[in-house]
């Protein structure tokens, strides 16, 4: 198969992180912050391994800003329902996945209520403008993915952070289309609260996210429980990150993304991005000429772009063009609607949805010719 579904989750993973995870089932599988014994011990060491590998990668300070989820969804509605009060506003922008939309949706019925910045995806300004227009006095949070999990645009997220700020809002960013493929310091772009998975860009295996912040203690708990810590207390902890981490703890995933981790940064993001906008590079150019595709945004290019690239095929629908792909030439990607409706709204695909490719650092040149001589025989 050739697989082109890596903004889902990426396949394959990378030896280190299969080898990871298989020493921590044999080797030392204990309940890590439970026990005193030394299997206990080196599993609690491991997470903090792991902790301080993100720490540094994603330009924090403390290992203890980083705090360890199911997922991004799991990151992101820590925040926002453990931030946002009655009263309260709050400004996304229309390229947001569902991860961000439904919580919001559902906070509704507690007062607080939200806005849709439109994004340009040739014009940093005027989507600059955007987010400025949509703030208002009682504005809270603004909630801004990185890169479009549908589109591939990459958000000006240093300048809206920087225009958030002087507004009074906090920002959380959703990196999970960017982590490990884009640079991200948070301490450089200044963002409060970082959400992101693992299984994508970060090489891990499924069922772990990471919610990184300084600011933890401003939010409230909406899952209290055994920690490890400060056991006589009927009181949720409030030290980090103890305080989002109740229950056993998914040790083989952390140990899994720390090894993704590791290979991401001895390869670096800035190498693993330019290899993915080459490929679409070379993918839209060979699509650009065959006259029955649709591409929506402009050709990729490493400042606007990140690692994803949807089109269509006319009068088809994407559902329909995926399966034909799948099934005569063994090539995954996938179709729909990507649980990201306001991302389909913007650019009027919302009925027949996308047929989207998102290569990995381990796709091929001759991967992008297999998919495009596929596309050009379907009748």
């Amino acid at each position: 198969m050739i697989y082109l579904d890596n903004s889902a989750t990426t396949f394959p993973k990378p030896t280190a992180v299969r080898k990871a995870m298989n020493d921590a089932v044999t080797q030392y599988g204990a309940n890590p912050g439970r026990s005193g014994h030394s299997m206990s011990i080196r599993a609690s060491e491991e997470i903090f391994r792991c902790r301080s590998e993100a720490a540094s990668m994603f330009g924090v300070s403390s290992p203890d800003n980083v705090v360890f989820t199911l997922n991004c969804t799991h990151a992101i509605n820590i925040v926002l329902k453990g931030l946002l009060r009655k009263g309260d506003h709050v400004v996304i922008s229309d390229m947001e996945h569902n991860a961000v939309v439904r919580p919001l949706y559902a906070l509704k019925e507690r007062g607080i209520s939200y806005s849709v910045a439109k994004i340009s995806e040739d014009d940093p300004d005027e989507t600059l403008a955007s987010f400025r227009d949509s703030l208002k006095d009682n504005t809270k949070l603004v909630v801004c993915t990185h890169v479009s999990n549908v589109w591939g645009i990459r958000l000006p997220i240093e300048r809206i952070t920087a225009l958030c700020h002087q507004y009074g809002a906090e920002v959380l960013i959703d990196a999970s289309q960017s982590a490990g493929m884009l640079p991200l310091s948070m301490g450089d772009i200044g963002i409060d609260y970082l959400c992101t998975s693992g299984h994508k860009g970060l090489y891990s295996p499924m069922g772990v996210g990471m919610l990184i912040t300084s600011k933890g203690g401003r939010l409230n708990t909406f899952i209290e429980g055994g920690t490890g810590s400060n056991s006589a207390m009927f009181e949720q902890p409030d030290i980090m990150p103890d305080r989002f981490e109740s229950g056993t703890q998914n040790l083989p995933a952390i140990v899994g993304l720390r090894a993704g981790i590791k290979f991401v940064t001895s390869i670096t993001p800035e190498k693993i991005h330019a290899h993915e906008i080459m490929l679409l590079q070379n993918l839209y150019d060979r699509l650009a000429e065959n006259k029955r595709v649709i591409l929506y945004t402009p050709r990729p290019d490493m400042l606007h772009s990140g690692g994803v690239l949807s089109f269509n095929i006319k009068d088809a629908d994407s559902e329909v063009t995926a399966d034909y792909l799948n099934t005569r030439y063994g090539i995954a990607v996938r179709a729909g609607l990507h649980c990201a409706p306001l991302a389909h709204k913007h650019f009027g695909t919302e009925k027949q949805g996308t047929v989207r490719v998102s290569p990995s650092y381990f796709t091929s040149i001759r991967d992008m010719a297999v998919l495009s001589q596929a596309i050009n025989s379907y009748k």
